[in-house]
């Protein structure tokens, strides 16, 4: 019998996926685990490279129909879906808590930002759509955004719902049909769960595939004929596979990637708001967002200062079992990611970085760690750690902040503490980068912004806020005439 209190019952999501029916999946089911205990949650419905294309076919086949409702019915099937998800707000939470190791402020904070996203992209399909071009008399020339066709949509882990949702949202909203391809080690919080809202809401049949699997279902993806685009959050690695793929194949792609992001603490600055802004970005989530502050940059003379409060505050945040406790930190996704933030740490103190808290690990809980002394020939200073381990780099001059800011392949997220507003904002200008806070650290998505990197953290493209249009559609130039002319030719 449905549980019709839940959103989603076992009696729906298990050894099942989502094609616009709920249905088992064609290969054998992978169990769901909680990283914080390692007990199994449900069977979860995987698809093969053959489903993912047919499901591509299917959405291609029903988003004409999709585009051509009314503009409001489009946008009351967003509506619905937020109100849906507000209703059932705790349940979201808990399957962020239990299936990503999420704490649960992070859990309720996710669950609400995807929800305001439903709201925001509710609007998307009443707004402007296009332009009046300036032509010769007797004709009207218009340039008109029209939707792609199929989206596909390949998601993360850390944090599944809205990063998944901050496409598959819009993407509807603009008339397009989605197949997302969600992390199998998150795909009932960042698949399933979507699925779910919008066949409630009232999507129509064939215009979302919610598909879990492995790379293999992702390279069909960036294959299928009938997909137009592909949305990619993820590793840098794993982006540029998608992205050449996607090129080879004639797609549009928007690749969010990952990042080796500083925060720069001026001398100016009040020691208390930085330490707190360092540690909020450092080991928010465990370290496990594209944004984390992976460098932390302090001039020299507040240096020695601002590490001892910053190694007194890793010593007073606990890691555990986000279900079960109030911890600060919950656990990393798995073992490979906590044996890759291990292997760079222990690498850094061989390349002569000094270990002030943490670096040990039990099970998938890793202690918040702090290194200090860091030189940029250090391989924490280099590589995206994904893990909760705060490095601290001592600088001299503010050219000394901006060199070793811009050391660096990625171009995603960077800060500046300061009280000189003036002195942080001519700085800032010289960083290579695509999102920049002055006086905050360097976690940050407010749903409304441009949200892209540059480098090794993005191919330049933005998703969010205003930069939805550009994304998710695609210019058509018509132009109108009364009566056809007759050329001389």
């Amino acid at each position: 019998m449905t549980d019709t209190s839940l959103l989603l019952g076992k009696d729906i999501w298990h050894a099942r996926l989502y094609t616009g029916e709920w249905q088992a999946g064609t290969l054998p089911p992978a169990e769901v685990i909680e990283p914080a205990t390692g007990a199994p949650l449900g069977p979860l419905a995987l698809a093969d490279a053959e489903l993912v294309c047919r499901s591509a076919a299917d959405a291609s086949r029903a988003q004409p129909a999709w585009y051509a409702m009314p503009y409001e019915a489009r946008a009351k099937v967003l509506r619905t879906a937020a109100v849906l998800a507000e209703a059932h707000f705790e349940e979201l939470v808990d399957w962020l808590v239990k299936e990503s190791g999420s704490t649960r402020n992070k859990a309720a904070f996710e669950a609400s930002v995807t929800i305001k996203l439903l709201h925001e992209c509710s609007g998307l399909p009443s707004r402007s759509q296009g332009e009046v071009l300036p032509s010769t008399p007797g004709r009207l020339s218009l340039a008109r955004r029209r939707p792609l066709g199929v989206i596909g949509v390949i998601s993360p882990f850390n944090f599944p719902l809205y990063l998944a949702m901050r496409a598959v949202a819009p993407a509807l909203a603009m008339g397009n049909a989605v197949v997302l391809k969600p992390d199998p080690r998150t795909a009932v919080c960042g698949g399933l769960v979507i699925a779910r809202l919008f066949e409630l809401a009232g999507v129509p049949r064939g215009v979302l595939h919610v598909l879990p699997g492995g790379a293999d279902a992702g390279a069909a993806l960036t294959s299928a004929p009938h997909v137009a685009m592909i949305q990619f959050t993820g590793s840098t690695g794993a982006g540029r596979k998608v992205g050449e793929a996607a090129a080879r194949n004639l797609k549009k792609a928007s690749l969010e990637l990952g990042g080796k992001n500083s925060l720069i603490v001026l001398d100016d600055a009040d020691l208390d708001i930085a330490v707190a802004n360092a540690a909020w970005g450092a080991y928010l989530h465990q370290g496990q967002i594209c944004m984390a502050t992976g460098r932390i940059l302090v001039q020299r003379p507040i240096y020695a200062r601002f590490l001892d409060r910053l190694v007194a505050k890793a010593k007073t945040l606990a890691a555990g079992d986000p279900a079960r406790s109030d911890a600060a930190l919950g656990p990393l996704i798995n073992a490979q990611q906590r044996d890759h933030a291990y292997r760079i740490v222990q690498a850094a103190q061989q390349a002569g970085a000094t270990l002030e808290a943490g670096g040990g690990y039990e099970g998938l809980f890793f202690q918040p760690t702090v290194l200090g002394g860091v030189q940029p020939d250090n391989p924490a200073f280099r590589e995206e750690i994904f893990g909760p381990v705060a490095v601290v780099v001592p600088f001299d001059s503010d050219d000394d902040a901006i060199r070793m800011a811009n050391d660096t392949e990625y171009g995603l997220s960077a800060a500046i503490i300061s009280r000189d507003v003036g002195r942080a904002i001519r700085l800032g200008e010289q960083l290579r980068t695509g999102l920049l806070h002055i006086n905050d650290q360097t976690v940050n998505d407010e749903v409304v912004n441009p949200f892209g990197g540059v480098g090794a953290s993005g191919n330049g493209s933005s998703i969010g806020g205003p930069a939805n249009w550009e994304e998710f559609t695609q210019w058509q130039w018509m132009t109108v005439k009364g009566e056809a002319p007759l050329y001389p030719l």
